[in-house]
């Protein structure tokens, strides 16, 4: 009998593939702004859950730049940036070995560029065994059509979910909603355009 893949707390990191200035400068500033905003609340939404985060950066870092401040400011003390050479991350022997030290068997996957390496990166993932989600708001590319490394992803078993599904999922009920007020508490409004303002 299959397995249904659902999202667990307890069991997920987050992985923020290569968002830096060099790629946000390739894509047009609305969509540039909006990322930007809805990756600082991704990370304030797995924050709250304490789940871990893994950021990556694409050298050379002195042209591609590092992780804008505003999502940065987000990001917890706790949560590595370490840099790659290869466009696929698990390839990265520092990168598996902070993966496997999280003991995490899923992975929520953000960032650019959505086919070479998120693309790239979550067939690594599912090839140490992960079960991939792929937050399909917060991934861009600098080319128009990515279709083909869309349905790659999803052939191969990655799981595109939008981040409304990602929110009520980690909520899990009505009960659900205490979490939502205590993290207005913590955190005040969320913006509009996100479905996480209950």
């Amino acid at each position: 009998m299959k397995t249904v893949k659902r999202i667990v707390a307890d069991q997920s990191c987050g992985v923020i593939v290569d968002l830096q200035a060099f790629f946000l400068a390739q894509i047009d500033k609305k969509l540039s702004t909006r990322i930007r905003t809805n990756t600082s609340h991704f990370i304030r939404l797995l924050n709250y859950f304490q789940i871990p985060i893994l950021v990556t950066l694409e050298r050379p870092i002195e042209r591609k730049g590092t992780l804008p401040n505003d999502i940065a400011r987000t990001l917890t003390d706790r949560t590595p940036t370490l840099e790659k050479n290869f466009f696929d991350l698990t390839k990265e022997a520092t990168i598996r070995g902070h993966l496997a030290g999280l003991k995490r068997k899923q992975a929520v996957v953000v960032g650019c560029e959505t086919d070479v390496c998120v693309l790239q990166s979550c067939l690594g993932l599912m090839n140490l065994g992960h079960d991939v989600f792929v937050v399909e708001e917060l991934i861009f590319s600098s080319t128009r059509n990515v279709a083909a490394a869309m349905a790659r992803m999803e052939t191969e078993g990655a799981v595109f979910i939008s981040y409304k599904t990602l929110f009520y999922e980690l909520l899990e009920s009505v009960d659900g909603n205490l979490h939502a007020d205590k993290m207005r508490e913590s955190y005040g409004p969320f913006p509009a355009d996100l479905p996480d303002a209950l």
